[in-house]
């Protein structure tokens, strides 16, 4: 950020891996362990089991895109390219 470039208009960039995903990372309870992400997996799923759409291959709107926008499946290669994501082991500070 310091040297310029791209990020030198950045206000915040945020970086992290999740231990759990996203129940025991940032923005959470401090503190944590497995028991208390354990805990956390139980509510939310206990939570989900009410709701009425809880899978998204049945959630209409999802079926909506496929069928209009992202026509060629949701393992196509434009559907890959535009809904998945990667991740790169980075050191601990940004060249």
């Amino acid at each position: 950020i310091k040297a310029g470039g791209k990020f030198s208009e950045c206000h915040f960039i945020e970086f992290m891996g999740c231990p759990g995903g996203c129940l025991g990372g940032g923005g959470q309870p401090i503190p944590t362990n497995a028991e208390i992400r354990a805990k956390r997996a139980e509510a939310i799923y206990a939570e989900e089991a009410g709701l009425p759409i809880r899978k998204s291959h049945e959630n209409p709107h999802i079926s909506y895109i496929y069928e209009n926008f992202l026509t060629d499946g949701p393992c196509s290669h434009l559907s890959h390219k535009l809904l998945h994501t990667s991740y790169v082991k980075r050191g601990k500070y940004i060249a």
